[in-house]
């Protein structure tokens, strides 16, 4: 069985193989996600996973599993996508400073002509920031391709008062959703770790 990550994240590629998924490919998927930015956004990213993953599915051989990920950041019903400059980043976290956000994951699996799409939400809060800790964290490159320019996996987890939900979520990929819905698609995450089931 094939598996494809239909993503460049290097963060949902670790996360894949963490999940005992070892042997898989990594298949950009190249859409214009700007003709979804009006939906609420758990219909987003779910909207923006699932047009991933079929965008990468036309090209796949027959029989391969497609994993699709969408990943937003939501702040009162706004939705805080990559920051395009240091003034957008800088912008950003000053507006979640002291806040309380969510953190939107949608996941879509196609396999056999089954599609699964789910979304996962988890909730973070924020520290109070000082404008020169802000500066400082842009200035470590980490806040420009990340959804709400952080990343909990990295200096960011400085920033974070508490989580309530899914870390990994947080991260770019709800590892515990998605080995659910591939478990009932049939891929046993935990026995392709044991060495007890090939991909």
């Amino acid at each position: 069985m094939e598996i494809i990550l239909a993503s460049q994240s290097p963060r949902r590629r670790e996360l894949l193989e963490r999940m005992g998924i070892r042997n898989f490919r990594v298949v950009s998927a190249d859409i214009d996600e700007r003709e979804e930015e009006q939906l609420p956004p758990e219909q987003l990213v779910c909207r923006l996973a699932l047009r991933k993953a079929e965008a990468v599915a036309e090209k796949a051989p027959k029989g391969a599993v497609i994993i699709a990920a969408d990943t937003v950041v939501s702040l009162d019903g706004t939705v805080l996508g990559k920051p395009g400059d240091k003034l957008e980043a800088f912008k950003m976290l000053s507006t979640l400073s002291g806040n309380r956000h969510q953190v939107y994951t949608g996941l879509c699996v196609i396999w056999d002509g089954d599609k699964r799409t789910e979304y996962e939400v988890t909730d973070v809060t924020f520290r109070e920031l000082g404008e020169k800790e802000i500066e400082d964290y842009i200035a470590t490159g980490e806040p420009m391709d990340k959804a709400g320019a952080y990343g909990i996996q990295g200096y960011g987890a400085l920033l974070v008062e508490r989580i309530e939900g899914d870390y990994y979520n947080v991260m770019g990929l709800p590892v515990c959703r998605l080995g659910t819905v591939l478990l009932e698609l049939g891929v046993d995450c935990l026995a392709l770790a044991a060495g007890r089931e090939r991909e």
